[in-house]
């Protein structure tokens, strides 16, 4: 092939962009089940750990409502879930299928690039996302955070992302799961149904301090109020409380999902 390509932009950032190698033979399924859960646990555990140097994630989350989807949790190591390798990889297939892009996935050259650009364009939108959303106030006011702790935020924020990304090649180069953007989203769904199920969090609501998992909130009423009918009721309305009830919760489908490692 002749002349500029796009793709060969991507070829001096090859040698330092991380990347998982591919199995010398075929995984067995036992070791397959053995990585997918090590990937869900690391992902799990991201999600519960919180950024260091926010000020307060109290105010409203204008993303409240797509955190499902984009498999993702306020306030933690995943507040961008899976933003960048989804939006990468839309946009990196839609100009390879409107051939704005020269690329020939028989070979393995192009393939290794494609990835790399894959790669490379999600954690250029991770940087993206995580300065807007230091700079705009999320965590605090920048001018009450300071440089070094804005910084600090964007660090830990990219560095969240990269990991998605390599969990992401893991499963996606045979080692687990193909489907890992469903199994992400996935297991945010069902986290948060177990969460709001059995959660033992106390709030302070207007009638006194009520829990915030619907079958711990449903025992307790029923045992002290001794009326199950009301405590069925508010078990899974809740309406006191900011969590929406546990019968709300959709359904997981399997989404059309671009991912890496084409």
């Amino acid at each position: 092939m002749s002349g500029f390509r796009f793709l060969n932009l991507v070829r001096p950032f090859l040698p330092i962009l991380p990347e998982v190698s591919s199995p010398e033979r075929k995984v067995p399924f036992n070791q397959k089940v053995a990585w997918t859960a090590v990937t869900l646990l690391i992902f799990l555990v991201c999600s519960q750990v919180p950024l260091y140097g926010i000020m307060s994630s109290d105010s409203s989350d204008p993303l409240y409502w797509m955190r499902v989807i984009l498999a993702s949790n306020r306030g933690t190591l995943m507040e961008l879930g899976i933003t960048p390798i989804m939006t990468s990889g839309l946009i990196m297939q839609l100009l390879a299928g409107a051939n704005l892009i020269e690329v020939d996935f028989s070979l393995k050259e192009d393939r290794a690039l494609f990835g790399g650009a894959q790669k490379l364009f999600a954690l250029i939108i991770s940087l993206g996302q995580a300065t807007v959303y230091v700079l705009s106030g999320l965590y605090g006011q920048p001018s009450d955070l300071g440089a070094g702790v804005c910084l600090l935020l964007i660090l830990q924020l990219i560095v969240a992302a990269l990991i998605v990304i390599l969990l992401d090649e893991l499963l996606q180069k045979g080692y687990g799961s193909r489907s890992s953007i469903t199994l992400f989203i996935t297991t945010n769904i069902y986290e948060s149904i177990i969460w709001k199920a059995f959660s033992t969090i106390t709030f302070n609501t207007g009638r006194g301090p009520e829990l915030e998992g619907a079958i711990v909130t449903f025992f307790h009423l029923m045992f002290s109020w001794n009326a199950e009918s009301r405590s069925l009721k508010i078990c899974l309305v809740k309406q006191h409380l900011s969590c929406l009830p546990i019968v709300a919760q959709p359904i997981p489908q399997q989404p059309l999902s671009p991912t890496l490692g084409l």
